[in-house]
């Protein structure tokens, strides 16, 4: 708006002619004397300065804070209050500028850590991997930047809670197995488009492959010793599945919990492992008695050896002395009554009730005789 003050100024001869009042001179002579106190109504000196228009901006803020008031002139078809006309233009200009600049800003600069890697795609193809640093993109949606970490180790947990986890082993018995499965990502191509659900994929070769190990061992060797050569398989023919599939997943490592019979039938798990285990201490019983009696009976034949040598010598003596040790040796188990009868009668004799006299300690004879 113009100010139209300055027209309707006292010229200034008219000034020096008008009379003191009680606030002295007019003070708008040039000399900056006042003569007293100025005018509060007079005009300053060097006249009315020329109100500066408003910025956009300005008028923007204006309008944001009178919106919805009454004193506020914001118009109804005026969407708010919001400044219409040139400034309004300039003020959407700079608004869509300052949101493209950021856009740009937030999504063509990229910070990759240490332990990560970034899949750069254009339009969904493969446009190469980032490495760590500060890196910078196409804006998207032209480029697109899925950050991987490749350093996290990740662990899956078989059966996930206290569920159970039977398995048949080759023998034909079932066992409950807990185990868990490590892996980390050694390609994050392969691993962002190869797999839509890379942990489910996971979980389900390492399973598979734990089945097919335990199908092809017996029950000792998996709840005794054989635990560390079935985790072993099992890594590395999971390994074997992910790189058939090319998940770019590296298997860290397979480590067994827990290995032992289903609770349901624990006592009968028992039972039968008493049972195989007195199967095999009965037949390592068996084994000994066979080796005794084997030794017994070379020693036999090693002793019958030797009496033949010397039967060869002198046959009818070696005869008659078999003859008289084999009626000694039957003869001495057996009670013996010898009855002399005169004139060929023989008494009536109560042999039931008979005692039998202790047998002579022949012991020191033979060993004379051995002497002699």
């Amino acid at each position: 708006m113009t100010n139209f003050s300055r027209w309707f100024r006292r010229p200034p001869i008219l000034a020096v002619e008008t009379p003191k009042g009680p606030w002295g001179g007019s003070g708008d002579d040039g000399t900056g004397s006042t003569g007293g106190p100025r005018n509060p109504w007079a005009t300053p000196p060097g006249g009315r300065k020329t109100p500066v228009k408003p910025s956009a901006l300005d008028e923007f803020l204006r309008k944001a804070r009178n919106t919805g008031g009454g004193g506020g002139g914001g118009g109804g078809g005026n969407f708010g209050g919001l400044p219409s006309g040139a400034n309004a233009r300039t003020l959407w200009a700079v608004g869509v500028a300052v949101i493209f600049v950021a856009w740009v800003l937030f999504t063509s600069v990229h910070q990759i850590g240490p332990q990560q890697r970034g899949v750069v795609t254009y339009f969904g193809k493969y446009a190469g991997t980032l490495e760590p640093g500060l890196r910078l993109t196409l804006p998207a949606p032209l480029a697109d930047v899925e950050v991987v970490d490749v350093q996290k180790i990740r662990t899956d947990n078989f059966p996930v809670g206290e569920g159970e986890n039977l398995t048949l082993t080759g023998d034909q018995n079932i066992i409950d197995l807990a185990y868990s499965v490590r892996w980390d990502i050694a390609d994050p191509r392969d691993f962002v488009f190869q797999l839509a659900q890379p942990q489910d994929t996971v979980r389900a070769a390492a399973e598979s492959a734990m089945r097919a190990v335990v199908a092809t061992t017996t029950l000792s060797q998996a709840i005794g010793t054989g635990r560390t050569v079935i985790e072993q398989r099992v890594a590395e023919l999971t390994q074997q599945i992910l790189n058939d599939y090319k998940s770019g997943v590296r298997i860290q490592g397979v480590a067994i919990k827990q290995a032992a019979a289903p609770a349901r039938i624990v006592e009968d798990f028992n039972a039968v492992t008493a049972a195989q285990q007195e199967a095999i201490a009965n037949l390592n019983q068996s084994r000994s008695y066979a080796q005794q009696v084997v030794a017994r009976a070379q020693g036999e034949a090693a002793s019958f050896d030797k009496v033949y040598e010397q039967y060869k010598l002198a046959p009818e003596v070696t005869r008659r002395r078999m003859y008289y040790e084999t009626m000694e040796a039957v003869l001495a188990k057996t009670d013996k009554t010898i009855v002399e009868t005169p004139g060929g009668v023989v008494p009536y004799l109560p042999l039931s009730n008979a005692k039998r006299l202790p047998e002579p300690d022949v012991a020191p004879v033979a060993q004379a005789g051995a002497g002699q």
